[in-house]
C-alpha cells in the first residue's frame, strides 16, 4: 500500500497531542420553566374625600407574565465514522458501517491538496444546499490512487438518504455509499502540512503488526477546511485491513 510518506519508522509512536474526536452526547431536554405567581395586589390608599358625584378608579390587578416559549430543537450532528471511540488516546479498531453520500471525484498534486479538497467540499455544501439536502456525516477523502506527484480522490459528504430514483446530484456529484468493513482509525491533530508524520507512524505500527492494508486510505474531516497551518486540525485516517 502506497502512503502519502515513503519514509518507514521503526517504532510506533503515536504523534504528541494526538486525540480522538468523540462526538458530543445529545444536548439535554430544557427544563420546564415555571410560571411565577402574580404579585399581590397592592394595599388600598387611605381613602379620599371625593367630589360628588366622582368615581373612585379601580386599580386592575397585574397580569401574569405569559409562560417562556420553548427552546427550538438543536439540528443533528453530524457524526464520525467511528461516532463513539473507546480508547481516545490510541488506535482505534473498528467496523465502518456504510452511508449514503455523495462523492465528487478529482486529481490533485500534493502541494495544492488542502486548497483542491476544500474548493471539493465547498462545491458539494453548495449543490447539497440548492436541492435542500442536509449532511449527515463529517466530510470524507478517498485517495484512491497515489504517486510521488499527486493522488486521485473521492470526495464524500454522507447524507440521510439518496432520493428515489436519483444517482447523482448534478452531472459532476454522484450518489453513493462510504467504505464498509473492519478499520483501524488513527488521529492527526496538527497542521495539514504535517500529516505526512502521522502516516509515518501509520506505517511503522501496519509493519510491526504485520497488518496488510487495502490500497485505498481514508481521511475523515473532523475540523472544518480553514487554514492549512491551523495546528489544532483533526483529521480520523482510516485503514483497513486486507481480508
Amino acid at each position: 500500500m502506497r502512503l502519502r510518506s515513503s519514509g518507514l519508522l521503526l517504532v510506533f509512536a503515536l504523534c504528541s497531542g494526538v486525540a480522538l474526536a468523540q462526538t458530543p452526547p445529545p444536548a439535554s431536554p430544557p427544563a420546564a420553566t415555571e410560571t411565577p405567581a402574580a404579585p399581590a395586589a397592592p394595599a388600598p390608599s387611605p381613602a379620599v374625600p371625593q367630589a360628588q358625584g366622582a368615581q373612585t378608579p379601580v386599580t386592575p390587578a397585574p397580569a401574569a407574565p405569559a409562560p417562556a416559549a420553548p427552546a427550538p430543537a438543536q439540528e443533528a450532528g453530524r457524526t464520525t465514522l467511528f461516532p463513539n471511540p473507546s480508547d481516545p488516546s490510541g488506535v482505534e479498531e473498528g467496523v465502518l458501517v456504510s452511508k449514503p453520500t455523495v462523492v465528487l471525484s478529482g486529481t490533485s498534486t500534493w502541494d495544492d491538496a488542502f486548497t483542491n479538497l476544500k474548493n471539493a467540499f465547498a462545491k458539494i455544501d453548495g449543490e447539497l444546499k440548492k436541492a435542500g439536502i442536509a449532511p449527515a456525516g463529517r466530510p470524507v477523502t478517498i485517495f484512491v490512487d497515489t504517486d510521488d506527484d499527486g493522488f486521485k480522490y473521492d470526495a464524500m459528504v454522507p447524507i440521510a438518504r439518496v432520493p428515489e430514483g436519483k444517482t447523482e446530484l448534478t452531472p459532476e456529484i454522484k450518489f453513493g455509499k462510504t467504505p464498509e468493513g473492519k478499520s483501524f482509525r488513527f488521529v492527526h491533530k496538527d497542521a495539514y502540512d504535517e500529516i505526512d508524520g502521522t502516516y509515518e507512524t501509520i506505517t511503522a505500527y501496519l509493519d510491526i503488526k504485520e497488518i496488510v492494508a487495502k490500497d485505498a486510505f481514508i481521511e475523515e474531516y473532523v475540523s472544518d477546511f480553514t487554514d492549512s497551518q491551523d495546528t489544532n486540525f483533526e483529521v480520523n485516517i482510516y485503514v483497513q485491513p486486507k481480508e
